[in-house]
């Protein structure tokens, strides 16, 4: 079995530890929110927070995340050897706390993109989901970028200007702020104008260029990691695809495998998300375990609803377009190799990604960060927990 986790965005956080222990997870996923991207995480910060988590009966199995400064990803600014001193000694803090798994992206100037924070099911059920249209909407009506309308089929571009016509300013305000603050563990109260400076301190990027900064990126903080033990993992984008002018570097195998020969080390490796690469219908999900099966050091288990016109949505963990007996079999086969090789940490840990708001969570969801409603991702983590155990028996069984 892999380690059951929660994503837990610290003392703020409307799941608080108790309830995650009572879902049966082990471990969290956690970072210190509060302190800002680009600054040292100290020890005795690193020291406080772990000890929240034990005290609740739980570990910190992975930090999600350390995240990477802005001018990191640019390659620009005067302050860039400080930035990755500051990454270097943070890891080198946690790992003197025995955090030893960091998860982190190189999405460019946003985090993930979602159009929608309430899709409505059919079961009155909300979650969270992407449409191609509601992405022109706001790039083109709202962020008003040039050169826009290229990056859209004429279709979605009607679409887009007749549904952003139909709403009121209320309605506007409210789509926009949540396309473009849905930072994970922290709200910035960002602006349409923050978002245009950020797009263009990366409008000297493409995907080459992009790669060749995190290739900088991974020089300069990977052997750190190598020699304490810490294992880096890295995100893949969210969608898989461009989106508002900004380049994927993190997509597809081509891409993973592109990433991990810049570092050809153990401590840089991938956090395998089956949302994040589900969304891309060429990704075969159980051929991206198998094929880069030593250099996953942490997972994300969550299924898309791929639709025709490329929009999506956060199905159950057990349904949607994802093969999930098949991938989770994958990684239980190289769990099973490494603690047949006698590798230490030989345990993955996982987390259900994402869930669903239902139940008494819809009566609540101002205070809920979307996707991480608490009775909903539970529901992931018994139906997961349950896959499991069925695959283990079914193993067992074949070696009787």
């Amino acid at each position: 079995m892999m380690i059951e986790s929660f994503r837990w965005f610290g003392p703020d956080d409307s799941v608080p530890l108790p309830w995650i222990r009572q879902t049966g997870a082990e471990g969290v996923f956690s970072a210190i929110h509060r302190i800002p991207y680009g600054e040292l995480w100290p020890r005795e910060a690193i020291r406080e927070h772990k000890a929240l988590i034990e005290a609740a009966g739980l570990r910190w199995v992975a930090v999600e995340s350390v995240p990477v400064h802005e001018d990191i990803k640019t390659g620009r600014g005067n302050d860039l050897a400080r930035l990755f001193e500051n990454y270097r000694q943070t890891l080198r803090n946690l790992a003197a706390e025995d955090v030893r798994v960091v998860i982190y992206n190189f999405m460019p100037a946003l985090d993930w993109i979602r159009t929608d924070m309430r899709h409505r099911l059919p079961d009155g059920s909300e979650c969270l989901s992407f449409e191609p249209f509601r992405l022109a909407a706001f790039d083109i009506h709202a962020l008003r970028r040039k050169g826009a309308e290229a990056d859209y089929t004429p279709e979605q571009i009607a679409q887009a200007g007749e549904w952003w016509r139909s709403l009121d300013d209320a309605k506007r305000e409210s789509f926009i702020k949540d396309v473009i603050d849905v930072f994970p563990g922290c709200k910035w109260g960002l602006s349409l104008d923050d978002i245009r400076a950020r797009l263009a301190r990366h409008a000297h990027l493409d995907a080459a260029a992009l790669r060749a900064k995190l290739g900088r990126f991974l020089a300069e903080v990977v052997p750190t990691a190598e020699s304490l033990g810490v294992r880096l993992a890295i995100h893949p984008d969210d969608p898989p695809f461009p989106v508002l002018g900004l380049p994927r570097i993190v997509s597809d195998a081509e891409d993973i495998e592109a990433v991990l020969r810049l570092a050809d080390s153990p401590a840089n490796g991938l956090c395998f998300c089956t949302g994040s690469l589900s969304a891309c219908a060429r990704n075969d999900l159980p051929g991206i375990v198998q094929r880069f099966a030593s250099r996953i050091h942490a997972v994300h288990l969550r299924s898309t609803q791929r639709l025709p016109d490329g929009s999506f949505y956060e199905a159950a963990h057990l349904e949607g377009s994802v093969d999930m007996p098949a991938v989770v079999r994958a990684l239980l086969d190289e769990q099973a190799r490494r603690k047949a090789t006698g590798e230490r940490d030989w345990q993955l840990a996982f987390r259900p990604d994402h869930g669903r708001v239902m139940l008494d969570d819809l009566g609540k969801p101002s205070g809920i960060t979307p996707g991480y409603s608490c009775i909903g991702r539970m529901r992931g983590l018994a139906e997961l927990r349950g896959l499991m155990r069925g695959l283990k028996w079914e193993r067992d069984k074949r070696q009787i």
